[in-house]
């Protein structure tokens, strides 16, 4: 199967537990490489949003300096800039494995921020988060998309993922089944997964 990516907006990568969805941004940043087939990416700076990125017992600040040592053209007010573009420019002398869960995450987005990427990629952003969290994390990625810049996430929250993206990529068992705008895939889905999957997840009849 094919699969074109935009460059462009949001893109929401959903499917059942399994499906491949944290397999599809590894191979779209070049972390891992596929079995079969190819993945052509385009030549842009791309950033991998994962779970549980490590924290060491220092500050913020000196958390979100560790980008430096790849991306040497990255001074101190970008990182000051970057805190306050995910709310944090008051934790900045704040012990980072502190941080709660919510803080933690916008956190890994002001590291993805701070490398310039065209392309963002986010691995469930909001999982494990209480409403509040999700809602200040969901409005940074609203911001993410100025500019150029293209963000492709994958997330089990349907609701989210009508109210962020502008089209959906629909997985099962490692393959892409559907590709369609969000108002189409949530009202008309073609493949007859999708229809179950969302019959099953929303709980239609």
């Amino acid at each position: 199967h094919e699969l074109d990516i935009p460059m462009s907006g949001i893109t929401a990568v959903i499917g059942p537990n399994g499906a491949g969805k944290t397999t599809l941004l590894k191979l779209i940043h070049g972390l891992i490489t596929p079995d079969q087939g190819r993945c052509h990416t385009p030549d842009v700076r791309s950033a991998l949003v994962l779970h549980h990125t490590p924290l060491i017992r220092a500050s913020v600040k000196t958390n979100l300096a560790l980008v430096q040592d790849a991306f040497s053209d990255i001074s101190s007010t970008d990182i000051d800039q970057a805190l306050a573009d995910v709310g944090l420019a008051s934790f900045a002398n704040r012990t980072g494995t502190l941080l709660s869960a919510g803080e933690r995450q916008r956190l890994s987005l002001a590291r993805a921020l701070l490398q310039k990427p065209q392309l963002f990629l986010l691995d469930e952003p909001t999982a494990n988060l209480d409403p509040s969290a999700t809602d200040q994390v969901e409005n940074i990625v609203k911001k993410m998309t100025g500019g150029v810049n293209s963000i492709v996430f994958t997330s089990h929250h349907l609701g989210q993922v009508q109210r962020l993206a502008d089209r959906v990529i629909y997985l099962a068992n490692g393959e892409v089944l559907e590709i369609n705008s969000t108002q189409e895939f949530f009202t008309k889905p073609t493949s007859l997964s999708a229809q179950h999957f969302l019959a099953r997840e929303l709980g239609w009849k």
